[in-house]
């Protein structure tokens, strides 16, 4: 093969895979809704089922993936419980390990989407293994691919301030879940805890970069675009993380966003 045509070939390839990230990144490539239910009351899985998938009384969701504390099930809203740490064995009935709760969707073919879902927030509190910090409180995850790899944009932090970050593997061992964050954006915005609020976080592909935006209670409160996106360019999970906070959310709804 001639260095022109081989040369040819991959400038094809290229073009083929840019088109292919400009489709289910950018909005024209529609993705079904994803909008769970909670019914009753109790556990709906834990990390537990996440380790032991195949354990005798593992509870296992169809639409969602705990790593990390407990979500349970109350007056038709997911619940992280009364954040506590401990091991919680297959029905978290002694603890839930939601000081760090980390839920994530089965799915991961959201690409150009926006997140909605109604949450309610107690102040943050702390553990004997998790003392308080800035960032506790409540987040959105986008475009999560794993756990080194996703956007997390944070709704309430302890410290009053909102925020977009990107999360991506890091060479350093001692990195939390191997992976570093890097802010992209922050402002100082706080709403009051113990009452409901509406949060909507979306991604989606532009020519720049992906643009990210964070609106709560229908003011956009953050927005910015990530020119170094690497493969976050590509779909992934929605889901939810809390530190040290007993959140709530309700009406959490995941659909295809207009570039």
């Amino acid at each position: 093969m001639s260095r022109r045509a081989l040369l040819g070939g991959v400038l094809t390839a290229g073009a083929a895979a840019g088109a292919a990230l400009a489709l289910y990144g950018s909005g024209r490539h529609r993705t079904a809704p994803f909008a769970p239910v909670f019914t009753g009351a109790g556990l709906v899985t834990n990390e537990y089922a996440f380790r032991h998938p195949h354990a005798a009384g593992a509870r296992r969701s169809r639409d969602w993936v705990v790593t990390s504390g407990s979500l349970f099930t109350a007056h038709g809203a997911g619940w992280t419980g009364v954040p506590d740490t401990g091991f919680t064995g297959p029905d978290s009935a002694r603890s839930n390990d939601s000081a760090v709760f980390r839920l994530v969707s089965r799915r991961r073919d959201f690409g150009a989407v926006s997140v909605t879902t109604w949450v309610r927030l107690r102040s943050p509190v702390t553990t004997a293994r998790t003392p308080a910090q800035d960032w506790d409180g409540g987040h959105v995850w986008l475009r999560y691919r794993s756990p080194q790899e996703l956007y997390a944009l944070s709704f309430r932090r302890r410290d009053g301030s909102v925020a977009i970050k990107r999360k991506v593997p890091a060479h350093d061992a001692q990195a939390v879940d191997g992976g570093d964050y890097a802010t992209l954006a922050e402002a100082r915005h706080a709403f009051p805890y113990d009452g409901w609020h509406e949060v909507t976080a979306s991604a989606v592909n532009q020519l720049a970069g992906v643009r990210l935006a964070l609106t709560i209670d229908g003011r956009r409160v953050l927005s910015t675009v990530d020119r170094t996106p690497g493969s976050l360019l590509l779909p992934g999970g929605v889901g939810i993380r809390a530190d040290n906070t007993e959140l709530l959310f309700r009406g959490f709804h995941a659909g295809t966003t207009a570039p």
